[in-house]
This record gives structure tokens, C-alpha cells and sequence, in this order.
């Protein structure tokens, strides 16, 4: 008998989307007025989130991404045609993987197709990308962009510098939207309690959202029982609603401090639990060989990892993620740490039970072993 892949059996209705952010759906509600998922060795239950201490115990670690959220979408002309520029990543030698897409005219946007080879986007402030290929030689949805001031205006942009282009951004951009939202959001709802500023000024296209629930109080709380926390960051690229595609490579880095403490719990009986599949790539990416129990060490760099059931996890116990659409690559992550038989049950009941999916939506604590 064949095994059932979640991915093709379970259909997200469109109205478990959440459109706005928890604190936006009633008077006095707050980011940690989502529901609480819990999935493992007894089944499924169902909590708030702000019942998350409690189901913790000392000596656990909680693994957070600090990256913070960049105002990537951009908008500009291709010519006399209007885009949006979906900014992703920017690269060592200054260009930027970005995504030109078309404006619907509904406030967001969709894909722009074809081959867009040395086509030349401009920007407000007078920056210009030229695209010089695709980062995927088989696709045709990034792009390698190289950033420089448009002809005849001068405005302190210099040629091949990426960091100026970030300037750009910080000016003139704003937070990736999807058509599932109900409308533009400041960038303030698309920062984690745990965001802080990368000093080379990186950071992510899309939010890493699963902390986004995490108020300082709670935190307060957490560490109050015992329960540290540890960062890493992995600056996540632009995620494509569309393809379903694995994630491109993207930088990373756990310090020393996280790879000590992350080795130390595993010692002494704590569990590690990652913060969003962002924190699994960063810790997995800085995992040594072998099953789980593996030891991580202080890394940096770029990872192209995808964690899948074949691979398994080393580094990781548990994690706290959000609802992720069945065909996402995601999946495959959460296949590999919980299993594919209580992945189907525990979203087949988050479908039942009316959770809501996507960023400012409820939230999955997997801790199976």
C-alpha cells in the first residue's frame, strides 16, 4: 500500500487564510492571540499560545532567527511597463537575486514570465538593475541584478553596490504582500520580538513568522521557568506562492554562544526547539554528521540545505512553526522530524478545527520525540 503524501491529499480552504494580524481582528487582542497547535507522542492538542511556557520544561532551548524583515518590494518600470521588484538576496559581489512581477490591481501582485535577459528595471531615487540571467539556468523567476545609478542622475549610487540598493529599499519599499492579505501592513507587523540589526545590513525578504507570536512578556515568562533562548540568523530569499520551489541558497550564521548552549541542553537532557524552519536550516546547516544527537558547531556562510525525510535531522528536537500550505517544500522538513503519518493527522485536524494559515496565522508546536 502506497503512503499517503500530505501534500496531495490536503486541500487548505481559502478561508482559513489569515488576512490580518492577530492584533488586528478585535479590540484588545494582542500578537500572541493565535491558537496553539501541539503534536506528538500523545496525539494532538489544542492551546493558546500563551500557554507555551507551560508546555516547555527547564532546560529546554528555544532556537530564534534574528533576522529582520526588509521592505523588499519595490515598485519601478521595465520599460513604460510598471513592476514590482520582489528584492531576495543580496550576493558577496554586490547584485541582488530579485523578482520583477506585474502589478493586478488589487495591491498585489503576479508573476511576470519570460526572459528578461539584460532587460533594465528602474527605480525610485534613480537606481537601475540590469538583469544578467536567471540565478536558476532552468527558470525564469529570479534573477541576478546588477544595481547602478541610471544615466545622468546623480544620486550617491554607485555602480555595482548592493548596500545602495538596500538604501533604496529602506526608502521607497515596503513588506512583501500575497494575495491572501486584505491590505498593505507596516513593516513594524513584520518584525519578531527577536529581530535586531544585522550590521552588514542584511536581512530577510519575507518574514521568518513563526516568532512572530512572541511578545517580551512571554519571553519574560519562558526564561522565567527555565527555558533559554538561543540565536542564530539565516536571511530568508523570496518564497514563491506560485512554484512550491525549494528555498535557493541563502547566509546564515550560529554563533558560539548558540552552537556551546545548543551542545550543553542536548547533555543534559534538554530539548532543542527551533523557532521556524529558518532556525532547523541554520542549526542543520551547523550540525556534524551522523543521526540525531549530532554536535553543531559555530558556522557561517550560505547553506542550499533542504531538510527532507532521507536526510532526517541532528541538531533539532522539536519545533514551533507556522501552518505551511501542503504543497509547500516545507513539509518535507516537518516530514522528517515527526513523521508522515502524525504530519497528515495533525493537519487534517488544524483543517478541521479552523486554524488559520500563512504569516499572521496560528502556529504548530511539533515535539514528537
Amino acid at each position: 500500500m502506497k503512503a499517503v503524501d500530505p501534500r496531495e491529499v490536503l486541500r487548505v480552504p481559502e478561508e482559513l487564510s489569515a488576512r490580518v494580524p492577530a492584533e488586528q481582528r478585535g479590540p484588545g487582542l494582542r500578537r500572541d492571540d493565535v491558537r496553539l497547535l501541539v503534536s506528538g507522542r500523545g496525539g494532538v492538542s489544542h492551546h493558546a499560545f500563551r500557554e507555551l511556557p507551560e508546555l516547555l520544561r527547564a532546560g529546554d532551548v528555544l532556537v530564534v532567527n534574528t533576522s529582520r524583515t526588509l521592505p523588499a518590494a519595490v515598485d519601478g518600470r521595465l520599460g513604460e511597463e510598471p513592476v514590482v521588484v520582489h528584492f531576495s538576496t543580496r550576493a558577496d559581489d554586490g547584485r541582488w537575486s530579485v523578482e520583477v512581477r506585474r502589478p493586478d490591481g488589487h495591491g498585489t501582485t503576479r508573476r511576470r514570465t519570460g526572459d528578461l535577459t539584460w532587460a533594465a528595471v528602474t527605480l525610485p531615487g534613480g537606481l537601475r538593475l540590469v538583469l544578467e540571467g536567471p540565478v536558476d539556468p532552468t527558470g525564469d523567476r529570479l534573477w541576478w541584478a546588477r544595481p547602478s545609478a541610471a544615466v545622468g542622475v546623480g544620486v550617491g549610487i554607485g555602480a555595482d553596490s548592493g548596500a545602495d540598493a538596500e538604501a533604496v529599499l529602506h526608502r521607497y519599499g515596503r513588506p512583501i504582500r500575497y494575495r491572501y492579505t486584505e491590505r498593505d501592513q507596516p513593516l513594524s507587523a513584520y518584525q519578531s520580538v527577536f529581530a535586531v540589526p544585522d550590521p552588514d545590513g542584511h536581512g530577510s525578504a519575507e518574514m521568518p513568522s513563526a516568532a512572530r507570536p512572541f511578545t517580551a512578556r512571554l519571553v519574560a515568562r519562558l526564561v522565567s521557568r527555565g527555558v533559554q533562548v538561543a540565536p542564530v540568523s539565516l536571511h530568508t530569499g523570496v518564497a514563491s506562492g506560485e512554484a512550491h520551489e525549494p528555498p535557493y541558497p541563502e547566509r546564515f550564521a550560529v554563533p558560539p554562544s548558540t552552537a556551546w548552549l545548543v551542545n550543553a541542553a542536548r547533555a543534559g537532557g534538554g530539548r532543542i526547539v527551533a523557532v521556524g524552519t529558518t532556525a532547523v536550516r541554520a542549526l542543520e546547516s551547523a550540525a556534524g554528521p551522523g543521526g540525531p544527537g549530532g554536535v553543531v558547531r559555530a558556522a557561517a556562510g550560505w547553506t542550499d540545505l533542504v531538510v527532507t525525510p532521507e536526510r532526517g535531522v541532528r541538531a533539532v528536537d522539536g519545533l514551533l512553526t507556522g501552518l505551511h500550505e501542503p504543497e509547500a517544500s516545507h513539509l518535507l522538513m516537518l516530514e522528517a522530524l515527526t513523521g508522515r503519518e502524525l504530519l497528515c493527522s495533525s493537519y487534517a485536524e488544524a483543517i478541521e478545527q479552523g486554524y488559520l494559515w500563512h504569516e499572521f496565522g496560528d502556529v504548530h508546536l511539533m515535539l514528537p520525540h
